[in-house]
């Protein structure tokens, strides 16, 4: 798969969407909205060092290995999650990128001013 090119849009509020900037957006969206997927990261991102081995992740959930696995392809196959093979095992770690394109997309001008 392509770089999903996450520098691609300005905040949902800001200016609209092009249907281009939609179509590379609703991928890494889609990805993330799965409950499992969404602790995966999570768990990923707060893990020491900032990566986790398959077999740690295993432990965190009453599922199979294979689910896990497929999870976790579809979270590295959007462009959220690096992924490194060490020996048998495969290591993940969370794309920086990734999330603060998410976070991004929820920024809005209007509302980070009213904080100040």
């Amino acid at each position: 798969m392509s770089d999903p090119g996450f520098a691609c849009c300005t905040p949902l509020t800001g200016t609209a969407m092009s249907v281009e900037q939609a179509e590379q957006v609703a991928p890494l969206l889609k990805a993330l909205a799965d409950p499992v997927r969404l602790r995966l990261v999570s768990l990923i991102a707060s893990a020491e060092g900032r990566e986790a081995c398959v077999c740690d992740l295993n432990e965190a959930f009453d599922l199979t290995q294979a689910t896990i696995s497929h999870h976790l392809k579809v979270l590295h196959s959007a462009g959220i999650l690096d992924r490194e093979k060490r020996g048998v095992w495969v290591y993940y770690a969370v794309r920086p990128e990734a999330l603060t394109a998410v976070a991004n997309l929820f920024t809005s001008p209007a509302l980070a001013g009213a904080d100040a």
